[in-house]
């Protein structure tokens, strides 16, 4: 028996350990990777990131924050990396807005502009962005004053929209004719998924006007924004002329009734859809006499009721029982059925229209705006900064490792540092937290299977640890001990109430107050009589006499 207590002790503490012994998380370590701007919310954050104090008017004509959201930099609720800490945006339901200057502008002319960063939905949510602007050179250093009215180039990020997702790739094309903007939206953006892991957004923008958005290292949509985006960078050449008007007796009705046709003779549009089925036969039994609802037999008036203030009190009604016996009562009437002569309204068959000319369009002309810009890329405004302006109903969105530049190669290989070290970790755990719960659905229909053995077998194995390791056995067993525990306490609790019962129906012990014949003097002490049955008479004793 101690041998098989043995095997299992030492199974179970073999189990404890491979569930907490987890391998040692590895420690943030800053990147030596270079960039035009890389951030990794380091110690001296704050010296390169300014949190937004603009205001808005109110309805009075005061001024109020515009953005109460507050922003810290703090490890992940649930860290991968130790040390690794990240920015934060912390308040629920609130507008958020932080930017950072760059060391000198980004131009796009004659380099590719590569966009990186993660954002991590901590405790999920269904409304929240989490995407970053690139300001215009100029006004980065709006810093306290940055809000959704400061100019920018491109806004590229994920975003809950309430419902669904999106990533979102938009850049600010000038009109090179009367230099007003219009942002350029994709497509088709990509959709994914974001869960509450890390996740790496990219964008690969380039000279020539091709792009690349990439959503945990893998493209997913590829492009040209000459193609792609809406509203087309490039107007068109000819327009409707807004002059032309259509002739008043242009025809664009293709199809008329015949005009020719007639309605039949017999055709008789007053008829109903269905009528009485005269075939219809009362069932045998049904209870014309009978009522379909009566007063309740069992309604009381209520005590507090009263004739003169509440008027005469009904009893409730409820369904005949009588009814529920019988194939029917009350009034028996025909049921109905549908009606073979009916027609309906007459109406005439459509036919080609003779004089229909088609479909009318307004003449095209030239384009008084037309311009045509074939390299918008190399045409953005250079961008000196970033900033993050949000609204979001989620809490605790976190943004790290934030790469902007030139580098391909670079960008991936800050990524292999960071998020994908990250994306291993969370990957394992959540297989982890899932295989706990497939064991704990096991254990559950092990239970509803046999509740008996199961319930047998806990104990069994708890009793068996105890005997040599009591500690050890409440500490993998809890609930088993706990619950033996406690059915211990309840047991000698009900015991003890059992014998405080017999006890109180027993007689108070009396002294015999006979005299003996001729006592000796170390004789003076009278013996006790011996207890009656509970409940019985008390028989006494006579003391016993010298002999």
């Amino acid at each position: 028996m101690r041998s098989v207590a043995l095997s299992a002790l030492l199974v179970v503490a073999a189990s404890s350990v491979s569930a907490t012994d987890e391998p040692p998380k590895p420690t943030f370590t800053p990147t030596a990777i270079k960039a035009p701007f890389l951030e990794q919310f380091t110690e001296d954050w704050s010296q390169r990131w300014t949190p937004s104090e603009a205001t808005k008017k109110t309805a009075v004509g005061g001024e109020t924050w515009s953005y109460v959201g507050k922003w810290e930099v703090e490890d992940a609720l649930e860290p991968s990396i130790e040390g690794d800490k990240g920015l934060v945006a912390k308040t629920k339901a609130a507008h958020h807005a932080i930017s950072a200057p760059f060391a000198k502008p980004i131009k796009f002319d004659d380099k590719p502009l590569v966009v990186q960063y993660e954002v991590k939905y901590q405790k999920g949510g269904n409304c929240g962005g989490g995407y970053v602007k690139l300001l215009e050179d100029g006004f980065q250093t709006a810093g306290k004053e940055f809000d959704d009215k400061t100019p920018w180039t491109i806004m590229f990020g994920p975003d809950l929209t309430c419902p669904g997702t999106k990533i979102h790739f938009i850049f600010r094309h000038k009109n090179p004719i009367n230099g007003e903007f219009e942002e350029k939206h994709l497509k088709l953006p990509p959709k994914p998924a974001f869960g509450k892991q890390t996740n790496l957004y990219t964008l690969h923008l380039f000279p020539n006007n091709t792009y690349d958005v990439l959503y945990n290292g893998e493209s997913y949509n590829l492009g040209n924004v000459l193609e792609d985006v809406i509203p087309e960078v490039n107007p068109p050449k000819e327009i409707d002329d807004p002059e032309d008007k259509k002739p008043e007796d242009w025809v664009d009705t293709k199809r008329i009734p015949d005009p020719d046709a007639t309605k039949p003779e017999d055709w008789d549009e007053d008829a109903p859809y269905e009528i009485p089925d005269e075939d219809a036969v009362k069932p045998e039994g049904w209870l014309d006499d009978e009522p379909e609802y009566v007063p309740d037999p069992d309604a009381e008036k209520p005590e507090e009721w009263d004739d003169e203030e509440d008027g005469d009190w009904i009893a409730p009604t409820i369904r005949n029982p009588k009814c529920d016996e019988a194939p029917g009562c009350g009034e028996w009437k025909r049921p109905y059925k549908a009606n073979p002569l009916y027609k309906g309204k007459w109406y005439a068959p459509m036919i080609d229209n003779p004089a229909y000319k088609g479909e009318w369009a307004p003449r095209k002309i030239p384009n008084p705006n037309f311009f045509e810009d074939l390299t918008p890329i190399k045409s953005l405004v250079p961008i000196g900064g970033v900033g993050i302006e949000l609204w979001t109903m989620s809490e605790d969105i976190l943004f790290d490792n934030l790469y902007i530049g030139h580098s391909i190669e670079e960008a991936r290989a800050l990524a292999e540092e960071t998020y994908f070290v990250k994306h291993a970790i969370e990957e394992a755990a959540e297989k982890a937290a899932s295989k706990d719960e497939d064991e704990e659905d096991a254990q559950s229909v092990m239970f509803k299977e046999d509740p008996i053995e199961f319930i047998r077998n806990k104990v069994f194995e708890f009793i068996e640890l105890a005997k040599i390791d009591p500690v050890f056995a409440f500490k993998t067993h809890p609930e088993t001990g706990a619950t033996l525990a406690l059915s211990v306490v309840t047991l000698f609790g009900m015991l003890g109430v059992l014998f405080g019962f017999v006890g109180a129906q027993q007689k108070p012990i009396t002294k015999s107050t006979k005299k003996t014949d001729a006592p000796s003097p170390d004789s003076k002490k009278t013996e006790k009589a011996p207890v009656a049955p509970a409940g019985g008479a008390k028989d006494e004793t006579p003391v016993k006499k010298r002999k």
